[in-house]
């Protein structure tokens, strides 16, 4: 069977910049960049993405060109005779499954949230009333399992349809809709009275910010989220690499993803600081600021019931595309797996991922008594901290590893492919980085992360 790519250019970078954009980009991003010092961070964050997430995105994107395979096939192509890189796959296909056992739960409140914002269920409710919703919400399994079920659907719909049909078709038309959205609510943020302050929070440059925390955490935290933004390492990014053609180097086209990306998290700090200044409300980090503290403000804004809608339309775009790029990348690895159909292997993914998030969605009512990671933790939890603290950092050391080493694919292979087309070339200076020191660093975040969880106080 032949196998579909994608039609364009542009289609390949706003896909690939839809599965990169994610949730962190709005609930994390902004906050972080307020608290450590505003443009002075997105500074140190900058050098950090361009030399964490860079090279790791070109070797990804590389992988899967070359290979023309998902994750599951892609180190069998290219790997050396009697290696074993190949058995990542394993890791690869966990971690896409593992990431949307709680992505697709998180993503169903947003379009429960969508839903409640655009038929009026916030207004007149005071803050401890918008409170309640998302405390209700969270203690209802019923209504979070239908709207995870409907998210399951939409999205693995959408690849049903097939690559150029569907994931094409309709995650260009998402993104290009989030970043037209997201415009029109930062220009209205601006406009609201005293936002000055809140833009002033955020991006004035302020180095004694930097002093106070520390650099040494200013500098981790910058680390770890130009590391974390670009969700590379389970293959999710390769699946697409694997989708075009050889007309373009792929360090231009991971520079565009990665430059979308930042102006998506940017842009959200936009909406969120100014608005939250205006009307004096204390801009949290985490699941509360979405669905606690700026539906409170929406409330108080003029208009707020059309501005909050829109609002929570395009984190919908924004979890829609994370959700479609990486159902598209399980279709194909059990595709390239088993020799199914896509049809077939999609009406079997549908059952079995709504079977698997389950108890994500448990783990806030039914199960919260389960508490993985110690007291106050849930399923969510331990689901998010294999990925992100695991299979992430450590599957980006393979794909590096394998790009660089001699007993993998090797650079010299890996540069060829990566600098095949037109545009901007691989800097092959960075080779004595990327092979060396790169992988320390990846190593530091993952020992890192362990510590931060396991050794608090």
């Amino acid at each position: 069977m032949e196998r579909e790519s994608f039609s364009s250019r542009v289609s390949f970078i706003l896909i690939s910049a839809g599965c990169a954009i994610g949730l962190g980009n709005v609930w994390r991003f902004p906050f972080i960049t307020g608290q450590y010092g505003g443009a002075s961070f997105v500074l140190i964050y900058l050098c950090f993405l361009l030399l964490l997430g860079l090279p790791i995105m070109v070797a990804e994107f590389a992988v899967g060109r070359a290979s023309v395979r998902s994750a599951a096939k892609s180190f069998d192509v290219l790997e050396p005779r009697g290696s074993k890189w190949h058995w990542y796959k394993y890791g690869a296909i966990a971690g896409n499954i593992i990431l949307m056992m709680f992505y697709t739960t998180v993503s169903g409140w947003m379009l429960y949230y969508f839903y409640k914002m655009a038929m009026g269920g916030f207004v007149g409710l005071d803050a401890k009333g918008v409170g309640q919703i998302f405390g209700a919400l969270l203690s209802d399994p019923y209504t979070m399992a239908l709207n995870m079920i409907t998210i399951v659907l939409l999205c693995f719909g959408v690849c049903y349809l097939g690559v150029k049909d569907g994931v094409e078709r309709i995650t260009k038309t998402m993104m290009t809709c989030l970043l037209l959205l997201m415009l029109v609510l930062a220009v209205n943020s601006i406009m609201l009275p005293n936002s000055s302050e809140g833009l002033k929070y955020y991006l004035y440059p302020d180095f004694n910010k930097v002093v106070e925390h520390g650099v040494r955490e200013v500098v981790f935290a910058a680390m770890g989220q130009a590391f974390f933004t670009l969700s590379l390492g389970i293959g999710s990014l390769a699946i697409f690499g694997s989708y075009i053609g050889k007309e373009q180097r792929l360090t231009g086209e991971a520079m565009w993803i990665m430059a979308l990306d930042t102006f998506v998290a940017i842009i959200s700090g936009l909406i969120i600081f100014p608005a939250c200044f205006s009307f004096g409300v204390n801009p949290g980090s985490g699941p509360n600021l979405l669905f606690v503290t700026l539906p409170n403000v929406f409330n108080a804004m003029s208009g707020g019931r059309i501005w909050g809608t829109l609002f929570f339309l395009f984190m919908l775009f924004a979890a829609m595309s994370t959700v479609i790029a990486v159902f598209e990348n399980i279709t194909s690895c059990i595709c390239d797996l088993t020799g199914w159909g896509r049809k077939k292997v999609i009406r079997y993914s549908i059952v079995g991922i709504i079977l698997l998030s389950m108890p994500c969605v448990l783990g806030f009512n039914v199960w919260s008594h389960i508490q993985p990671m110690g007291k106050g933790s849930c399923i969510l939890d331990l689901e998010d901290f294999i990925v992100s603290n695991n299979l992430l950092p450590l599957g980006s050391l393979v794909y590096l590893t394998f790009c660089t080493s001699r007993y993998g694919w090797g650079w010299d292979n890996f540069i060829r492919e990566a600098d095949t087309g037109e545009g901007v070339a691989f800097p092959k200076w960075i080779r004595f980085y990327a092979t060396y020191i790169l992988p320390i660093i990846v190593l530091y975040i993952f020992v890192n992360g362990y510590i931060a969880i396991f050794c608090k106080g």
